[in-house]
């Protein structure tokens, strides 16, 4: 079996997610895999004029971001407009595609599905195609008819999915692929221990890289302030910027036990240690921590497809939705004091199993390549 996994760079977890796939390919089968970045193998210049556009929107225009969404995932002139031009490009993706002769092509970004939609459509392309919908809540950027097969996040998608047009024996909720070692079970006092941490004590962990410095230092001196008593890890990722006024503030200012990462390839270390999680509700980011069942404090969602992660989580109560305007020091200080309701939710987190999304997939992928195989004759003596 030969697999092209087909990504874009428009947020982490378009990558992650592919990564997540790769990886347990390689590990658990025989099978050659490619994994490619679509929007840099059209191009440089759509690749950056793509890339860099939703990062100028997502971070300085949220809200324009949040109206393009919404309006493009509507019925109209505009959400039947994008796919064409995502076809306008198929042409020169065909290369890529061609190079590898997959028996099965899996994507996880709207543009790579609508791209290897349209080679299908003309006949370009005849591998099936399956789907990886990266966030808890449908677009139509990702639906097209050559679709074989639609991986998604939870069963509350299946509906919004035929509303949409897709036929429900396509869709399959098996959850966003993430790396295995977020299943992984761990001693949470030895973690924090060897954290120099306190095992008695309430843990939050702030993935706050992508958060702006004053939003969070503030929260984090909030915190202080309740007098609750707790103790926080922050991870700033590559934020420099960050690490160092953390680094300023924990010195001078703090009174809260405090661990402060820069960058770490084993996030899934400090989810586990953890006992709420203080975060931008992407969705990769939401999955890995279900994945470790730790519930999450959300808040800074972008308008559209964070605002449908965050909404998913309220609703089966696995997060606190922290608004705009409300005391989200007082509102997670509070959570950690109801130690009855932050257990239900780590409940609910568990009891959201998604730790057979990839072997799902993989057996799904099989089944999709073989049921292409051409039918061979019956040799009769």
């Amino acid at each position: 079996m030969r697999i092209l996994l087909l990504t874009a760079a428009t947020g982490a977890g378009h990558i992650k997610a592919a990564n997540a796939v790769e990886a347990y390919i390689r590990e658990n089968t025989g099978w050659d895999v490619r994994n490619v970045d679509c929007l840099k193998a059209v191009g440089r210049l759509l690749d950056k004029t793509v890339c860099d556009s939703y990062l100028f929107m997502a971070k300085k225009a949220p809200t324009l971001f949040g109206r393009l969404y919404k309006r493009t995932n509507q019925a109209n002139v505009i959400s039947h407009l994008v796919p064409k031009l995502s076809g306008l490009f198929s042409n020169l993706l065909y290369p890529t595609v061609e190079a590898c002769a997959p028996d099965a092509i899996i994507t996880t970004h709207p543009f790579a599905t609508e791209m290897v939609a349209a080679l299908k459509e003309d006949g370009l392309v005849s591998a099936p195609l399956a789907c990886i919908i990266t966030d808890y809540g449908p677009h139509r950027a990702y639906i097209a008819n050559a679709v074989d097969a639609y991986v998604v996040a939870s069963e509350d998608m299946v509906p919004e999915l035929i509303e949409f047009g897709v036929p429900q024996e396509k869709v399959y909720p098996f959850g966003i692929p993430v790396h295995g070692v977020f299943f992984d079970k761990h001693d949470q006092g030895m973690l924090l221990r060897q954290l120099d941490l306190d095992p008695q004590l309430p843990t939050l962990l702030f993935m706050a890289g992508s958060f702006g410095v004053n939003n969070i230092i503030k929260l984090y001196r909030d915190l202080a302030d309740t007098r609750v008593d707790m103790q926080i890890i922050v991870i700033t990722g590559r934020n420099q910027k960050l690490f160092e006024a953390f680094e300023k503030e924990i010195k001078s200012n703090s009174t809260l036990p405090t661990r402060l990462i820069y960058f770490t390839d084993e996030v899934e270390k400090y989810m586990h240690a953890a006992d709420l999680l203080v975060t931008k509700p992407g969705g990769l980011t939401v999955s890995e921590a279900l994945a470790c069942n730790l519930p999450m404090a959300v808040f800074d969602a972008i308008p559209g497809p964070e605002d449908d992660n965050a909404n998913f989580l309220k609703t089966h109560d696995m997060c606190v939705h922290l608004e705009k305007g409300s005391d989200f020091a007082q509102e997670i200080s509070q959570l950690l004091k109801e130690k009855e309701h932050l257990k239900a939710m780590r409940e609910n987190c568990a009891g959201f199993d998604k730790s057979q999304s990839i072997p799902n997939l993989i057996s799904l992928i099989h089944k999709l390549a073989r049921a292409q195989e051409p039918v061979r004759a019956e040799v009769r003596p």
